[in-house]
């Protein structure tokens, strides 16, 4: 019996291949939200990203939360995710709030600057996402929310 070492080989660079893609893209996404949130700081970036994607997940229904985490790619998925308690969503939370939100978890100062890295992690959603999602998610929030679009 002689065993496939090359094809699996093979499969394995390929899940490999996955992975990597995604962390690209990951970086991708925090680069662009640094150059947009006026910070050379991925780790900046990175608690913007998830703060704000955080309460965005919390601020709409669970099968909007479930259609947007989709089309994420996979690693920032796994970040939009992580906490999440389907069953305490959707929070009703004015803009003020979710900007103060946004300020907390991503230790930020002020809600000016909440307020322009949450418009800066929406550039990026709107961007990678496309209109289709990014639409549809903006037209669940409140209409005041649009001043972060």
């Amino acid at each position: 019996m002689t065993v496939d070492t090359q094809g699996e080989h093979c499969r394995i660079d390929h899940q490999l291949d996955v992975i990597d893609r995604t962390v690209a893209k990951t970086y991708e996404w925090l680069h662009q939200v640094a150059e947009r949130d006026d910070s050379d700081h991925l780790n900046r970036a990175y608690h913007v990203l998830r703060a704000v994607l955080h309460a965005l997940r919390d601020r709409v229904e669970p099968n909007v939360a479930a259609h947007v985490a989709a089309q994420l790619p996979m690693l920032i998925r796994g970040i939009f995710y992580v906490g999440w308690d389907p069953a305490k969503t959707p929070m009703r939370m004015s803009l003020t709030e979710f900007l103060s939100r946004v300020e907390k978890e991503a230790g930020l100062k002020g809600t000016s600057e909440a307020e322009e890295a949450a418009r800066a992690v929406m550039t990026v959603c709107r961007a990678e996402l496309g209109e289709g999602t990014a639409g549809h998610l903006i037209s669940v929030l409140p209409s005041d929310f649009a001043v972060l679009m």
